[in-house]
């Protein structure tokens, strides 16, 4: 009987440790399931939040910096993701009245921005005037998210570069070098590049023909400009023109800007002038000799000066040529000059001389000598090199002949003229007639009462 009792004891005690570890499992299990369930609400909580929030616009280039009207170019929008995971990007654009985008099937592809990453898109477009500031508006959408948008601004401007003729000479003279400066500004708010100077004119010799000046930044936020001056130096042969052509690019565009310079010769104001006082003609055996002054009424020096004649005369004798030398502002040299001729009507008397160039010059009055000349005298000047200046100065009275070229002519001490060949005694002619007729009266005055007495008795 006891033995019955021990053995259901034992079948018990087993019984109620099934049931305990039984508990104990159907507890864990529960409990696993729960975490279960927690986690999968974290995740799907994790999972809803918006990651292209994270997505930005960290740069923006346009070029060019600022449009012409109806000009082309090309803006690039930069984007970066600094979330955690990777972002879908798709159908980016630029919406804009003004603006219009080239080609906007290109980006029917979705764009994949990683963690850390940038994407770059590059739109072609075109502007639209009027000129003004049009806020563009890019656009992209995110793949499980809201879509970005930027607003981008985009200046029109029909303001070209400005060039002007800064410094010039009040005028210039016949083959005489004249600096000139043009001067260039960029006012369009953005970098213009590769801009080149060309000048180019008939009858000018134009030094350098050629300037290449690189680029010139737009404006800055302080309002000044970017300026650049190219010095030129300028030789005219004749009147005319000078045309300075700039060309330039905004972006990839090119442009181009002229500047006419109109070439106007004058007399240069501060040349010597030569003029030719004093002329006297005489005779020397077979040839004519004429002496005179040469003043310079200048305001610049003559240097080397020679004094000769041209056809029909010709030098001969002691001084066919007569170098005088130098002759400052407002002194004067003679000249002494033999020569042959059988036409004294017109003798060409040739000054030449040289400037502070070096670069020579020359002067040339035509002398009336015969003796029934007008003793008018006719003037002309000429530049035999390229490279100088010159002034045909101008006639002044001179003792005993004519400023610039006149009558040549010799004077008596009783204020008589001899023209023609002055030598011989035939110049000694009214000398002699001038005593006799002194003598006479001195005889007649003298004789007076002898004669009165004579003239009552008859």
């Amino acid at each position: 009987m006891k033995r019955r009792v021990g053995i259901f004891s034992l079948i018990l005690l087993l019984l109620i440790v099934a049931t305990a570890c039984a508990a104990t499992g159907s507890s864990s299990s529960t409990t696993s399931s729960s975490s279960s369930t927690t986690s999968s609400t974290d995740t799907s909580t994790s999972t809803g939040v918006d990651n292209s929030a994270l997505v930005t616009v960290s740069n923006v280039t346009m070029d060019p910096g600022v449009f012409f009207p109806y000009e082309s170019g090309t803006i690039t929008v930069t984007l970066s993701n600094a979330g955690t995971s990777a972002i879908g990007l798709s159908e980016p654009a630029i919406l804009s009245n003004k603006i219009h985008v080239a080609q906007e099937e290109d980006w029917g592809t979705t764009t994949y921005i990683g963690a850390g990453s940038t994407v770059t898109y590059s739109f072609e477009v075109t502007a639209d005037p009027p000129d003004g500031t049009d806020y563009a508006l890019f656009t992209v959408g995110a793949l499980g998210g809201n879509p970005i948008h930027y607003p981008i601004p985009v200046k029109v401007s029909s303001v070209p570069l400005k060039a002007v003729i800064t410094d010039k000479p009040t005028s210039f003279s016949l083959s005489t070098p004249a600096n000139v400066t043009l001067s260039l500004e960029n006012c369009r708010g953005a970098e213009v590049k590769n801009i080149v100077v060309s000048a180019e004119g008939t009858g000018v010799d134009v030094s350098p023909q050629q300037v290449l000046l690189g680029s010139l930044d737009g404006s800055d936020t302080s309002g000044s400009t970017d300026s650049s001056d190219v010095d030129f130096v300028i030789i005219p042969h004749q009147e005319s023109n000078v045309t300075f052509s700039i060309t330039y690019q905004n972006g990839d565009n090119g442009h181009t800007v002229n500047v006419t310079l109109p070439i106007a010769l004058s007399a240069d104001k501060t040349a010597a002038v030569p003029i030719l006082n004093n002329v006297v003609l005489t005779t020397s055996g077979p040839n004519y000799d004429i002496t005179g002054d040469i003043t310079n009424a200048g305001i610049s020096n003559a240097e080397g000066v020679v004094v000769t004649v041209g056809s029909p005369a010709q030098g001969a004798g002691i001084y066919p040529e007569y170098a005088i030398g130098s002759i400052a502002s407002d002194d004067s040299g003679t000249f002494e000059v033999t020569f042959t001729s059988n036409d004294l009507t017109a003798v060409p008397v040739i000054i030449s001389w040289k400037d502070s160039e070096g670069d020579d010059l020359s002067l040339t009055k035509t002398l009336d000598l015969s003796p029934s000349g007008s003793g008018n005298a006719t003037g002309s000047s000429s530049r035999p090199s390229p490279g100088s200046s010159a002034n045909g100065g101008t006639g002044g009275t001179g003792r005993g002949g004519y400023g610039g070229g006149g009558r040549s002519s010799s004077t008596s001490m009783f204020g008589g003229l001899t023209s023609g060949r002055g030598g011989g005694i035939s110049s000694f002619y009214p000398l002699i007639a001038g005593s006799i007729i002194i003598v006479i009266g001195i005889v007649l005055w003298t004789k007076r009462k002898w004669l009165m007495g004579k003239l009552k008795k008859q």
